[in-house]
């Protein structure tokens, strides 16, 4: 029953995030680096479950639009460090407001009990 419906809430989603010039993986890597400080590439893609190499592309557009910054780590100069910046920052609370009104108006068709159980539900079962 989950899968239709997390293929609703993305496809929901993916014009949203276009309009913010972002794609699903940017999404991804803008908020789990608001999340904490600055962190490895190795580190990020552990944290959202991806591939390290396959994500360069998506890190390389995030810093060509400003979203990221990328610093040399001044205990391994080999290693990058990335950080969300302000703008960043401001585009990805822009597409996560627009995509909680839309999830806002899915939790409408639940009355107030079925609303708090189900939510209760998906906590519980969320990644940390």
């Amino acid at each position: 029953m989950l899968g239709p419906l997390l293929r609703e809430l993305i496809a929901a989603e993916a014009p949203v995030l276009a309009a913010h010039g972002l794609t699903m993986w940017g999404y991804v890597v803008l908020s789990a680096l608001d999340r904490g400080a600055m962190r490895t590439q190795a580190a990020l893609a552990e944290a959202i479950n991806a591939d390290k190499t396959r994500i360069i592309r998506t890190l390389d557009e995030l810093q060509s639009e400003g979203f990221i910054e990328r610093f040399p780590d001044p205990d391994d100069r080999r290693v990058r460090l990335l950080a969300i910046t302000e703008k960043g920052r401001a585009v990805k609370d822009a597409a996560q407001a627009e995509i909680q009104r839309g999830e806002e108006r899915w939790l409408m068709e639940l009355n107030p009990d079925e609303r708090r159980v189900f939510l209760r539900a998906l906590r519980r079962m969320a990644p940390d």
